[in-house]
C-alpha cells in the first residue's frame, strides 16, 4: 500500500509530509485547499509526464517521494522488474519512489536512491496503483489487463494454465521444426562439417587421462641426464658403492647391531630396536625403487620428439574446437554425431514434427475453443454485476460488455464454429481471443472502448463499478478516485461510500478518495481535511488527521449548515455508517 508521501515545492504546497493508512482514507476540504494537487504530486512519482509549471514559484526544484508498504504477494509483482534492472539488493517490504523536476526541464527518477529512467519507474508502479482521474494510470484502461481479469473473474486460470502448457510443447515442436526446414545447401554444408569434425577428433584416438601423462613423461625424457644423476646419488648414498666412504644403510647395520647388544642388557628399550629395523628396512625399499626409476631411465630423443608433436596435435584440436580439456573435445565429438545423425534423418524428422504439429494444432484449437466459450459466458455475469453497480449509482442507462475478437491465421489452430466450419485462427498462450472491456455511459449510445470515453464523474463511476466487480481479483493495492462525487448527490453518495468502503474491508485494498460529499466522506476509516492559509503572502497547504471531533466538525462543515444543525447532521451521517459497517462486519 502507498504508505507516506512526501511533496516539496509542488504547486501550491511547500513541504508536506502525509502518512496514509490501511483501508479507506478520505480527503476533503475547501476548494482549491490543494486536495487533487496531492494526487498531482502522486502521479507524477509514479510516471506522469509533467512541464515545469507544476514547481512552486520561486523554487528551482519540485520533489515527490512515495514510499510503499509490500505484502509478500505485492514483492512478487514488482520483484522481476526490480531483479531485471539490478534493484534487487536487499529483499524489502518497502519500497521508496521519487522523482524530482527541475526549472531546466530535467526529470530525476529514483527507486530505493537508485537513478531510473522513467519508463522503468512507471513500470514499477503500475502493478502497486491506480489512479482515476488521470487515466492512464489506470489499468482498467489498459485492454492487456482485460483477458486475465476475466479469466480470473471466472475462475479459468486452471484452463488457462492448461492451455498455455500446450502451446509451449507446440512451440518446442515448431523451433525444432523451423531448424530443420533450413535449405537443403545449409543442411548439406552443416553435415560436411560435422563429419570432419566427427572424423578429425575421432582420428585422434584421444584418451581422457592422455595429456597429463604425455606432460610427466615429456619432463621425464627431457631431464633425462639430470634426473639419472640425481637417482643414482641416492642410491650411492643409501647402498654405498664407495668403499672408503660407508652408506648410509651400512651405518643404519652398525647401528641396529649396536642396540641389539644394548637391549639384551637392557630390555625396556627394545622398541627402539623394533623402530630402528623398520627404519633400515625402508631405507632398502626406497633404495630399491631409487634403482628401479634409475633403470628406467632413457635419453631418447625420437620419444621426446614424438610425445611434443602427440602434445602439440592435442593443443591443436582444442583450439581449434575452442576445448579446455581432451574430456571437453570429445563431448564436442559425442554432440557433433548427435546432431549429424539428426541432420542425416531430418526428412524423416521433419515428417515427424509435422505430424506432431497437426495435432496439437487441433489439440489447441479444442482447448482453446471451449475456453473462449466459457468466457463469453462469465463476460455476460460480469456485465450484469457492473450494470447491477451502476445502477446502484444511478446509471440505470448505463451498459457494459466485453468485446471478442478473433484474427484469422493461415498457420492458426483449428477452430470449429457454430455452424461447423473449421476455422484457422491465431493464438498464443492465452488462447484465441482478443477481449476488450466496452461502455456505454447512456442509453442510446454506442458501446466503447473504456479508454474513449469522456473524463469525469461518469466515468469514475464506471470504474468504481468495474473494481467492485472485480474486487477479489484486482490483484493492484492501491486505488485512488478522484472526481468520483462529480454530478451525484447525497443519496448517491451514501451508496458510492459504501461500494468505496467495500473495496478497502472486504477486498483488501487500500482506497484513496478525494470528495466534496459528507454522505461519501462519512465511510473514510481514516479522514484528512486539507487546508491552505497564507503566510508571508504565500499560499502554503496543510493536512490534518481528524479525530471523531473533527470529524464531525468537517462533514457539518460539507453539510453547509450551521450550529446544532450541522454537528446533528453529521453525527447522523457517522451513525449510519457505523450500522452499515456493523452489519457488513457480521458473518454470513
Amino acid at each position: 500500500m502507498l504508505a507516506e508521501i512526501y511533496i516539496r515545492n509542488f504547486a501550491i504546497i511547500d513541504d508536506l509530509h502525509l502518512r496514509f493508512a490501511p483501508g479507506f482514507n478520505v480527503l476533503t476540504g475547501e476548494t482549491g485547499a490543494g486536495k487533487s494537487i496531492i494526487l498531482d504530486a502522486v502521479t507524477l512519482v509514479i510516471g506522469e509526464r509533467a512541464d515545469t509549471s507544476v514547481i512552486r514559484a520561486g523554487s528551482n526544484e519540485a520533489y515527490v517521494e512515495a514510499i510503499f508498504e509490500l505484502t509478500p504477494g505485492q514483492q512478487e509483482l514488482v520483484a522481476p522488474i526490480l531483479l531485471a534492472e539490478g534493484l534487487d539488493d536487499e529483499q524489502s517490504d518497502t519500497l521508496i519512489l521519487a522523482r524530482e523536476l527541475r526549472t531546466n526541464g530535467r526529470s530525476i527518477c529514483r527507486v530505493n536512491g537508485r537513478s531510473v529512467n522513467l519508463t522503468v519507474l512507471r513500470e514499477i508502479a503500475e502493478p502497486l496503483i491506480d489512479i482515476h482521474g488521470q487515466g492512464e494510470h489506470l489499468s482498467l484502461l489498459r485492454p492487456r489487463s482485460h483477458l486475465p481479469l476475466l479469466d480470473a473473474y471466472g475462475g479459468l486460470t486452471a484452463e488457462r494454465r492448461e492451455l498455455a502448457r500446450e502451446v509451449g510443447k507446440l512451440r518446442a515442436i515448431q523451433h525444432e521444426l523451423h531448424s530443420l526446414r533450413q535449405s537443403k545447401e545449409q543442411i548439406a554444408q552443416r553435415i560436411e562439417l560435422l563429419e570432419y569434425k566427427v572424423q578429425e577428433i575421432g582420428s585422434a584416438g584421444l584418451q581422457p587421462d592422455e595429456e597429463e601423462t604425455l606432460r610427466t613423461e615429456r619432463t621425464q625424457l627431457a631431464n633425462a641426464e639430470q634426473l639419472g644423476h640425481f637417482a643414482a646419488e641416492v642410491v650411492a648414498l643409501l647402498s654405498g658403492v664407495d668403499d672408503d666412504q660407508p652408506s648410509t644403510g651400512s651405518l643404519l647395520g652398525q647401528a641396529e647391531h649396536a642396540l641389539g647388544q644394548l637391549v639384551r642388557l637392557d630390555a625396556s628399550r627394545e622398541s627402539l630396536l623394533e623402530s630402528l629395523q623398520g627404519l633400515n628396512f625402508q631405507l632398502s625399499e626406497i633404495a630399491g625403487d631409487v634403482q628401479d626409476y634409475l633403470d628406467s631411465l632413457e635419453v631418447n630423443a625420437d620419444r621426446l620428439n614424438a610425445v611434443e608433436e602427440r602434445l602439440e596435435a592435442i593443443g591443436f584440436l582444442k583450439r581449434k574446437y575452442s576445448a579446455d580439456t581432451i574430456a571437453t573435445l570429445l563431448e564436442a565429438r559425442n554432440s557433433a554425431e548427435a546432431e549429424l545423425a539428426t541432420l542425416q534423418n531430418s526428412e524423416v524428422r521433419t515428417g515427424e514434427l509435422e505430424a506432431e504439429q497437426e495435432t496439437y494444432l487441433r489439440r489447441i484449437g479444442k482447448i482453446a475453443g471451449e475456453l473462449s466459450r466459457k468466457r463469453q459466458e462469465v463476460a455476460l455475469v460480469l456485465a450484469q454485476a457492473v450494470e447491477s453497480h451502476l445502477a446502484d449509482l444511478r446509471m440505470d442507462g448505463a451498459r457494459f460488455a466485453v468485446n471478442f475478437e478473433r484474427v484469422p491465421d493461415e498457420e492458426g489452430c483449428y477452430i470449429t464454429d457454430s455452424s461447423g466450419e473449421v476455422q484457422r485462427v491465431a493464438f498464443d498462450q492465452t488462447g484465441i481471443d482478443q477481449a476488450e472491456f466496452v461502455i456505454s455511459a447512456n442509453p442510446g449510445e454506442p458501446l466503447k472502448p473504456m479508454a474513449k470515453v469522456a473524463s469525469g464523474g461518469e466515468t469514475a463511476r464506471l470504474m468504481l463499478s468495474l473494481k467492485t466487480a472485480l474486487a477479489e481479483v484486482d490483484q493492484t493495492p492501491t486505488l485512488i478516485f478522484d472526481e468520483i462525487d462529480q454530478g451525484i448527490g447525497g443519496r448517491v453518495g451514501d451508496i458510492v461510500g459504501r461500494k468505496l468502503w467495500s473495496l478497502a474491508s472486504v477486498a483488501n485494498h487500500q482506497v484513496i478518495v478525494v470528495t466534496h460529499l459528507p454522505q461519501l466522506a462519512g465511510y473514510g476509516d481514516t479522514h484528512y481535511h486539507v487546508s491552505k492559509a497564507v503566510a508571508d503572502g504565500r499560499t502554503i497547504t496543510a493536512v490534518e488527521s481528524l479525530d471523531v471531533r473533527g470529524r464531525v466538525r468537517e462533514l457539518g462543515e460539507m453539510l453547509g449548515t450551521q450550529g446544532d444543525s450541522a454537528r446533528d447532521g453529521a453525527e447522523a451521517i457517522l451513525r449510519q455508517v457505523s450500522v452499515v459497517k456493523a452489519e457488513a462486519r457480521q458473518p454470513q
